[in-house]
């Protein structure tokens, strides 16, 4: 019910953000490549902070 109140952890921001960028990264691959790619390098950096969270925390 109060689903709006509860905080978001690192991970999911992180999974929020991550999945932003992919999506403008495909977006913006039709219109310029060169915009698509510095998109893409950003959600694989973020994404590897995202496998370094989740390997924190299940260890």
């Amino acid at each position: 019910m109060f689903t709006w109140l509860k905080h978001k952890t690192e991970l999911q921001k992180l999974q929020y953000s991550y999945c932003k960028l992919m999506k403008s990264a495909y977006k913006i691959a039709i219109k310029d490549k060169d915009k698509s790619d510095q998109l893409h390098k950003q959600a694989s950096e973020i994404l590897s902070e995202i496998k370094k969270l989740e390997n924190q925390t299940t260890i």
